[in-house]
C-alpha cells in the first residue's frame, strides 16, 4: 500500500490532499508524538520548542506532516498514557536521594511528598511543553534544590515554613520572555529550599573574571 501516513491517520495516496485543513485533534497528536520523541531524548529542547511553535499554529495537515517525519511512530494509545502520566507526577520517598536533571518531561502538576530526602529537580535541559508547574510539597528535612535557566521563574509566596529557610537566585533578564513559572505550595520544614542557576565551569568562571588591574592604579 503507497502513501504517506498522515497526522489524522489517513494516507497522501488516495484522495487526501496535503493542503487539507488541520483540526485541534490534528495538532494535539502530533505535540503528543514531539513530546514523547524529546521524552525520549530524539529531540533537544530547542529542537521541541522549534517543532512545537509550527505544530500548534499550523492550518495544513501538510504543515504538520515534516514535524514527525523523522520520528518513529507513537500509537494513540501510548501517547495518551504518557500524556497522563506527565500530567500529574508524584515522587513519595523516605531517607534517599531524588534527581531530575537531563531532558525530562516537566509535569503540570508535582507532588512532593519526601521525608528526610535531598531533592533536586534541574530545569536547565528540560523539556517545557506548558508555562506553569505548580509543586505541591510535604517535606520535612533536608533541601529542595531547583536548578534553572533564563526564562524560568519560581514562586514560593505559597509555601508554608516551619525551621526553614528559602533563598532564590534567579536571574532577571528582561530579553528573555517568561517560559515557565513554577509555584511551589504546601509545607516545607526543617531544612532549605534553594534556587539557583547552574554552576560555571572554571573555563567559564576563567572568561568571566575580571581582568587584573596594572599595578599602582
Amino acid at each position: 500500500m503507497s502513501g504517506e501516513i498522515l497526522p489524522t491517520g489517513k494516507r497522501s495516496g488516495s484522495g487526501s490532499s496535503p493542503e487539507l485543513r488541520a483540526s485541534h485533534a490534528d495538532r494535539d497528536r502530533v505535540v503528543d508524538v514531539l513530546r514523547v520523541a524529546a521524552g525520549d531524548g530524539l529531540l533537544t529542547a530547542a529542537e521541541l520548542d522549534e517543532r512545537l511553535e509550527v505544530a500548534l499554529s499550523a492550518r495544513t495537515v501538510g504543515e504538520l506532516t515534516p514535524l514527525t517525519a523523522d520520528l518513529p511512530p507513537v500509537s494513540a494509545s501510548v501517547g495518551a498514557a504518557v500524556t497522563e502520566v506527565k500530567d500529574v507526577l508524584r515522587i513519595d520517598r523516605k531517607f534517599s536521594t531524588v534527581k531530575r536533571g537531563g531532558p525530562w518531561v516537566v509535569p503540570r502538576r508535582l507532588e512532593l511528598a519526601v521525608q528526610w530526602c535531598d531533592v533536586t529537580l534541574d530545569f536547565t535541559q528540560a523539556v517545557i511543553t506548558q508555562d506553569t508547574l505548580r509543586i505541591d510539597m510535604d517535606m520535612p528535612g533536608k533541601t529542595l534544590t531547583l536548578i534553572t535557566r533564563p526564562g524560568i521563574v519560581v514562586d514560593a509566596d505559597g509555601l508554608s515554613l516551619a525551621h526553614s529557610k528559602v533563598r532564590i537566585h534567579q536571574a532577571s533578564d528582561l530579553a528573555v520572555p517568561i517560559k515557565l513559572r513554577v509555584e511551589l505550595v504546601g509545607s516545607k520544614s526543617f531544612g532549605r529550599v534553594v534556587v539557583r542557576p547552574p554552576r560555571r565551569t572554571f573555563g567559564q568562571w576563567l572568561l568571566r573574571r575580571p581582568a587584573s588591574l596594572p599595578a599602582g592604579d
